[in-house]
């Protein structure tokens, strides 16, 4: 792999959800900047094959909703790595449809995944980062956690809660030199908008349009634009942010909005 800088050299990175999308494009960029990338998915797939060749890293299976698994994982990511030093709390699942049809089981799917397998994600790398003296902890969120959005609700009340998890980490373990931030992408050009289409009744390239033009800059997201903030945040050099919310949207949601 093409290096593109060396800020991260020598630090392990631990990347959820990294078999594609936005995960994908963080592993790799992160490994261009010198880390050895823990590429995690929920199972061994190719993808997560491809991803690990791709940024000469290691494989870190564990479905995050699980915290026995997630101990697992970390701990072997430790014992082929070395200690995390980075995690990007990336993995995340999304279903759609109006309110009073939203299955229970499918709200605590998604409060599971995003929220709680975040919390304990953290809780088995802050060991790890203590030892080491610090850590860059880099939380991704969504717009829709910001604005909220019809159809979406255990989504965006998930992701809501993450924004909170992240400012609230950030004060209590910056004196750790542990530093906590947020990335709230708006719409990226991923497999995920899947659902929205298919919520929309819509093609995806119909709903790639219709979310393009609702962006002032007339275009969605690329998962390579919400990688460069996060290897942004996860560098040495990005301490002054703290529990910060970087909204990386094309100007759809404002810091007045």
């Amino acid at each position: 792999m093409e290096k593109i800088g060396g800020r991260l050299e020598g630090t392990v990175a631990l990347v959820t959800g990294a078999g594609g999308g936005i995960g994908r494009a963080t592993a790799l960029h992160l490994a261009a900047e010198g880390a050895v990338v823990a590429v995690n998915g929920r199972e061994p797939a190719g993808k997560i094959d491809e991803v690990v060749d791709a940024c000469g890293g290691v494989p870190a299976i564990a479905d995050v909703s699980d915290p026995a698994a997630v101990e697992e994982m970390v701990s072997a990511v430790e014992q082929s790595a070395g200690p995390i030093g980075v995690l990007v709390a990336n993995a995340a699942y999304m279903s759609m449809g109006p309110f009073l049809e939203q299955d229970p089981a499918d709200w605590w799917r998604q409060i599971d995944t995003n929220l709680s397998g975040t919390f304990y994600l953290v809780r088995s790398v802050l060991p790890h980062m203590r030892r080491l003296g610090g850590g860059r902890i880099v939380i991704v969120s969504s717009e829709w956690g910001v604005s909220g959005w019809p159809n979406a609700t255990a989504y965006a009340a998930s992701k809501a809660g993450l924004i909170s998890l992240g400012k609230t980490l950030g004060r209590e373990l910056a004196p750790e030199n542990i530093i906590t931030n947020v990335v709230a992408p708006g719409v990226v050009d991923t497999p995920q908008l899947e659902q929205d289409a298919r919520d929309a009744g819509v093609s995806m390239g119909e709903i790639k349009a219709r979310y393009a033009s609702q962006t002032p800059v007339g275009r969605i997201g690329s998962p390579e634009e919400i990688a460069a903030t996060v290897a942004f945040l996860a560098a040495a050099d990005s301490a002054a942010f703290v529990g910060q919310v970087l909204q990386p949207n094309g100007g759809t949601t404002r810091s007045w909005a």
